[in-house]
């Protein structure tokens, strides 16, 4: 009998078939990658962010005709979200924008490797940077490369990820497809770094404590006993670190505070 992975429990039976089939097919266009050396290139260098390109150049005072006389060329890397006709969108760490592929003007090997594109692809391109009569910018494609192949496809754009429980196990894939979710993390990024900031500023010394110990620690909290397999022993989960955070403090009489995680501790002189 075969196993059920976590998202297959999810899933119908006949979308895991459709997916298993785009997965195969991915893997074969991965595998003639390889036979060519070109799997996974490492001399593409990014200049731009889609963000910046979008701030600086998506104003009113850049029109169609003054984006064409300015001739600004940008290298921009991000992952395939859709496909457009002729346009590509592609979503880097700050924002998405569109590429257009002209196959009359693009070398023979560049319209070839991406015609075999899929969504989720990571792909770096370079050109001149224009826009459309809608006012859009874009990427002109003079070369492109395919950075890292992807070999599951993403969720379906209509109806995203819904599923609270695989959007919690598969983090990767709700950070990718949610904008809102990538906000967050950004958010909690730099509220911890203004936290650090904050008390290193005032002359705070961050101290990093070992998560497992030998003995029981937390007062009366029960002890919760996990097993290390490189060690052969059985160590015990902090339930508090006071003890060793106590033991820091006495020997190093300033302002301390704990590494700044899921749980942080501070104390003052």
């Amino acid at each position: 009998m075969s196993k059920q992975t976590p998202t297959d429990l999810h899933e119908p039976a006949g979308d895991i078939q459709v997916d298993h089939k785009l997965v195969a097919e991915r893997r074969s266009k991965l595998d003639e990658l390889r036979k060519l050396k070109m799997a996974f290139p490492n001399d593409f260098r990014r200049d731009a962010l889609a963000a910046d390109l979008q701030r600086e150049l998506g104003e009113h005072e850049h029109d169609k005709q003054a984006l064409e006389v300015l001739d600004r060329h940008a290298s921009v890397a991000g992952r395939v979200m859709a496909k457009r006709g002729p346009f590509l969108v592609l979503q880097d760490m700050s924002a998405r924008i569109q590429l257009y592929v002209d196959k009359k003007s693009l070398p023979e090997e560049h319209a070839s490797a991406i015609k075999s594109w899929d969504i989720g692809d990571i792909v770096g391109v370079h050109g001149p940077v224009h826009k459309s009569g809608k006012g859009d910018l874009y990427v002109y494609i003079k070369e492109a490369v395919l950075l890292t192949k992807s070999l599951r496809p993403l969720p379906d754009k209509f109806h995203g990820l819904a599923d609270t429980e695989l959007r919690y196990r598969q983090r990767y894939i709700d950070l990718i497809m949610n904008a809102d979710v990538r906000d967050v993390f950004l958010l909690r990024s730099r509220i911890v770094e203004k936290i650090r900031q904050f008390l290193v500023e005032r002359s705070f010394i961050e101290v990093e404590t070992p998560m497992l110990q030998a003995i029981p620690g937390g007062a009366t909290a029960r002890p919760f006993v996990t097993h290390s397999g490189w060690r052969n022993c059985a160590p015990i989960c902090h339930a508090s670190q006071r003890t060793r955070y106590g033991n820091v403090f006495a020997h190093c009489p300033r302002a301390v505070f704990k590494e700044i995680g899921c749980r942080w501790i501070r104390a003052c002189v």
